[in-house]
């Protein structure tokens, strides 16, 4: 059974930091791209970061670029997503997902959630004012 588990949410007062992981099992994912999206109470799920299969290209939001780093370890067929400088909009459930129709591909990663075709669970990540 293929899955991913995403964990390292919390709660965490603006202006901390968090790091989620999320671990593959039951099929590597080290040829494919990864990303993580979010989504907050009454609103649609949000690209976050995207990271291809080597993790030597990463595309970020807007809304986060300079404050969270998307990172791979393929040895351990795992993801990461490091944030810092949290603020209470970044409050909401954060998801990872594989795009495995990206295999070995170093373009533009896509941002749709439609792409992705494997999702975790997903974490709470709460930040408080």
């Amino acid at each position: 059974q293929v899955q991913l588990v995403e964990s390292g949410g919390g709660l965490v007062q603006a202006g901390g930091s968090l790091r989620l992981s999320c671990a593959a099992s039951g099929r590597t994912f080290s040829r494919d791209a990864m990303g993580w999206f979010r989504q907050a109470p009454g609103k649609g799920r949000e690209f976050v970061a995207a990271i291809n299969w080597s993790g030597r290209n990463t595309y970020y939001a807007d809304s986060v670029k300079g404050r969270f780093t998307i990172s791979r370890d393929n040895a351990k067929n795992t993801v990461y997503l490091q944030m810092n400088s949290l603020k209470p909009e970044d409050t909401a459930v954060y998801y990872c997902a594989a795009d495995t129709r990206a295999t070995y591909y170093s373009g533009t990663l896509s941002r749709s959630p439609i792409q992705y075709d494997y999702w975790g669970q997903g974490t709470q990540v709460t930040v408080s004012s």
